[in-house]
């Protein structure tokens, strides 16, 4: 296990009817006028917006609105954003939604005190050193981004999809309420969970030895992902399944996980030119390319994949030949994927082969690397995506 700092130091709020705390939470933060930020509707017409807005008033605390935000979250929205924070002289951001929200209110708080452009953050120009504070209402999970210090955003300017890192936008507070991710849609619940499995094993697939209380951290999260995922799917109204599926989104991706461990991150990266060219559901995009990377990569440590596919897939050690035990884990996950309604081919998602080559060009790496576990040229990436063909 390598050295690491950790500190992760997020209000979490859990539970049934926790939104009608929003107002005494934002004033626990001294929050005194906020940025209620959301999507494009749901929040309004499920009355949650609404709820929200009576816990701010019962605190006597200032609010304006900016809706609109949408998947794969836009620049545009940012911009308008920081303009009517700089306005209202907002001090507290409230994102109520799903990770496309939270991302846009994370980069708002970035660009608020910031005398540049906000993509300079996301472009890697400069490094965040302050941010309006951010607290969330969650009702999808997915992203992690309830108790991650990380933004993706999509400039729609060249249709470039990048992230950023700061724990200057980790949350301050998050309010998790299971119940508000019922009425989703089967195919966002699904997306969902591909998306959080694919943050633990962005940090499981590592080179670093010896980190078996994180190994069994990420197994842990995945095998109750898999447990619940389903149960979900077949019952929308099932709290059990939805508050352990909502939690483990949040550990998924707030780090504890990662800690002590090199990280790989190559798939988000391969996946964030897919939504961008086609704006397909992150977790669809990111359902066809882990088989596919985990196809290409896996004899650079076939024990680890054998590993993940006897302790995460239940599949039986073949010592002779653990190359087939890795290939089965795979194949396993794969079949879960279809079994939860996801895509796992590009044809799937309206990818094209004939796009190969401008995604390529979209990861911006030309010729450097990306990834961890194994250090990927532009050559190995275009092989990856036919893999997905």
């Amino acid at each position: 296990m390598k050295n690491f700092h950790f500190y992760s130091p997020t209000y979490f709020v859990f539970g049934k009817g926790k939104e009608s705390e929003t107002g005494s939470m934002v004033s626990r933060f001294n929050g005194t006028r906020v940025l209620l930020h959301y999507g494009t509707g749901s929040v309004v017409k499920s009355g949650l917006l609404d709820r929200v807005k009576a816990s701010l008033s019962k605190q006597g605390i200032y609010f304006t609105e900016l809706g609109g935000a949408v998947p794969n979250p836009r620049s545009g929205l940012v911009y308008d954003g920081i303009a009517l924070c700089r306005k209202e002289k907002i001090d507290f951001i409230v994102a109520v939604g799903g990770g496309s929200a939270i991302d846009s209110a994370k980069a708002i708080a970035m660009g608020v005190p910031y005398e540049g452009d906000f993509w300079d953050f996301y472009s890697g120009k400069a490094i965040c050193k302050k941010a309006v504070p951010v607290a969330t209402i969650l009702t999808i999970a997915a992203a992690g981004s309830e108790g991650s210090s990380s933004s993706v955003i999509t400039h729609e300017e060249g249709n470039f999809k990048r992230g950023c890192t700061s724990e200057h936008i980790r949350p301050v507070f998050s309010i998790l309420n299971p119940e508000l991710t019922m009425s989703l849609p089967n195919y966002q619940t699904a997306c969902g969970a591909v998306d959080m499995m694919a943050h633990v094993m962005e940090r499981y697939f590592t080179n670093t030895q010896e980190v078996e209380i994180t190994d069994r951290l990420c197994e842990g999260i995945l095998l109750t992902v898999i447990k619940e995922t389903p149960r979900a799917l077949a019952d929308a109204g099932d709290y059990a399944s939805r508050a352990n599926i909502m939690w483990a989104g949040m550990v998924a991706h707030n780090d504890v996980c990662g800690v002590g461990r090199d990280q790989d991150w190559s798939t988000h990266g391969l996946e964030h030119e897919l939504s961008a060219l086609y704006d397909v559901a992150h977790g669809a995009g990111l359902a066809v390319m882990f088989p596919a990377w985990m196809k290409y990569v896996m004899h650079h440590d076939v024990m680890r994949f054998a590993q993940f596919a006897v302790r995460v897939w239940g599949c039986e050690m073949n010592f002779q030949h653990p190359e087939l035990t890795a290939e089965e884990g795979i194949l396993r996950y794969e079949n879960f994927l279809r079994s939860i309604g996801m895509p796992v081919r590009f044809s799937e998602i309206g990818a094209r082969e004939e796009d190969i080559p401008l995604l390529v060009k979209q990861t911006g790496i030309g010729s450097g690397t990306m990834g961890s576990f194994v250090k990927l040229n532009a050559q190995d990436i275009e092989k990856i995506y036919r893999l997905a063909l």
